[in-house]
């Protein structure tokens, strides 16, 4: 598992004392609110730094962190994650996963559905390697890299009747494949 876990990433720079919008991929922004500890992952190397303001501003978080105070300061971090120790994550629910953790993980085809994608499975049901996690609103969606002779992508809700079982400690996810999800 991860050691941290991406909250954000940085945009563009926000007026002259220091501050930069903040694109948020945490669940919910006022999360912002809440965090004082975080890693800015630059090129250059991480930046250890605390939260000292938070705004928001339509779908961005406009930030200041202790680390800078001047717009020359920050001009070089667009496109910088913005990252927490997972000690000061969200606790989540029952049936939550952290997208961090989702990634790398194995899918397996249940053993009612491998018929239904014989053509991409390799030994062990195996169908591929989770690469994202697409949230649409209604349901998220893994990205799986099918382990295929010519390397695909197949997409598979996150509902119920797909997804059987989540195990983070074993990087397995087995999955029912639908007739027709995969041509």
């Amino acid at each position: 598992m991860e050691d941290f876990l991406r909250i954000g990433v940085v945009t563009t720079t926000h007026g002259l004392k220091g501050e930069v919008k903040v694109f948020p991929t945490t669940d919910s922004p006022k999360r912002f609110l809440e965090v004082e500890n975080v890693i800015l992952k630059t090129p250059k190397g991480d930046i250890r730094t605390k939260i000292k303001e938070v705004r928001f501003f339509k779908n961005l978080v406009i930030v200041g962190f202790e680390a800078f105070d001047n717009v020359d300061q920050v001009k070089g971090l667009n496109g910088t994650d913005i990252m927490i120790a997972r000690e000061d994550a969200q606790p989540l629910e029952e049936g939550e996963y952290y997208i961090a953790d989702l990634i790398g993980c194995k899918v397996i085809a249940s053993e009612d559905s491998a018929a239904n994608c014989a053509n991409l499975l390799r030994s062990g049901n195996e169908l591929g390697i989770v690469k994202d996690v697409l949230q649409t609103g209604a349901n998220d969606v893994y990205v799986v890299k099918t382990y295929a002779n010519e390397p695909g992508e197949v997409l598979l809700p996150v509902i119920p009747s797909c997804i059987k079982n989540v195990d983070i400690e074993a990087r397995i996810i087995t999955a029912y494949i639908m007739p027709g999800l995969i041509d």
